[in-house]
């Protein structure tokens, strides 16, 4: 594990912005944090950053503490705020030549290459007179071309063109493909979909969800509209399903293979049925949506995934 944190906690005063948050990420895995403003997300990076204290608990990032050695984390990771703060008169290229020469071996030539790639034109302009979305590519080509194990991407793709977004996604799998670590935070649920092997789903400060992106691949959600009442659900389609009624309404889960659902389907009294597959969407509505989804909100947090891998990263 590159990332390990265990029961990590921030409290300010009655508010706990971060609260028992327990979890390890694997070296080579882009790992996504999902959850609205406020969740805990950016608290959880400034704590592994050791830009603060926690309150409880203890984490580390390539087997450094990141409270007693925050200067040493800070050297194996490269971090992109959500709102980078860039020298407003410098020049693109003198911005990327710094960031460059502050770490030891770094090669500028990767840098402009980054620069090049995110479409970043205009490298002698200042950056006062640089669009949002400019800035955004000169930062991204900042924390992209650094040469580290672990990358924090918070936001990464805001203010960014749908191609321009898409090329970050790009550049991200191939961090992962030379087994570099990314850890992701968006609100942007498709990208965090597509770029993310694992995500982890933060409320009010608890880690309450962790998925495997791989198996939303066989979970899908039907939705139909009944002409008749509801008959029971058979025993041999319960177990890895979940079916919610309203009304006329009906709205099925289910984390298997649809094979075994489908010949019960055919005998409901069914006016329209729409079969999807399930998404990330659908799993963070459970938590941040709710009854909008039209499935019930957990309460509780789910993670066994977390726990058992803590078991085993732990000495």
């Amino acid at each position: 594990m590159i990332v390990v944190t265990r029961k990590l906690t921030k409290a300010y005063g009655a508010v706990m912005a971060l609260d028992s948050c327990s979890l390890g990420v694997q070296t080579g895995e882009v790992f996504g944090l999902l959850g609205p403003n406020g969740a805990g997300k950016t608290t959880l990076i400034r704590l592994l950053l050791g830009f603060l204290r926690p309150t409880a608990g203890d984490a580390s990032v390539a087997g450094l503490d990141c409270r007693r050695q925050s200067v040493q984390v800070r050297k194996q990771v490269s971090y992109l705020p959500a709102e980078a703060a860039l020298f407003p008169h410098m020049r693109a290229t003198d911005v990327l030549r710094f960031f460059c020469e502050v770490r030891p071996g770094g090669r500028f030539q990767r840098y402009l290459d980054c620069a090049q790639r995110l479409e970043l034109a205009e490298l002698n302009r200042r950056v006062s007179y640089m669009s949002t979305g400019m800035k955004q590519k000169l930062a991204l080509a900042a924390a992209l071309a650094a040469d580290v194990p672990l990358y924090i991407l918070d936001e990464p793709t805001s203010n960014l063109d749908p191609n321009v977004r898409a090329t970050v996604l790009a550049m991200v799998a191939d961090l992962k493909r030379a087994g570099r670590t990314v850890m992701f935070s968006s609100h942007v649920l498709p990208e965090v979909e597509e770029a993310c092997d694992r995500v982890v789903i933060l409320r009010a400060g608890q880690l309450v969800h962790t998925q495997v992106v791989a198996e939303l691949r066989s979970q899908h959600r039907i939705l139909a509209e009944l002409q008749g009442p509801m008959p029971p659900v058979p025993a041999g389609v319960r177990d890895g399903t979940q079916v919610v009624c309203q009304g006329s309404r009906v709205t099925i889960e289910t984390a298997g293979e649809l094979s075994p659902l489908l010949g019960w389907l055919a005998t409901l009294p069914l006016a329209d049925i729409r079969i999807e597959p399930v998404g990330l969407r659908a799993v963070y509505d459970r938590f941040h949506v709710g009854q909008a989804s039209g499935l019930p909100l957990t309460d509780q947090p789910h993670e066994p995934a977390v726990s058992h891998e803590i078991a085993e990263a732990a000495p």
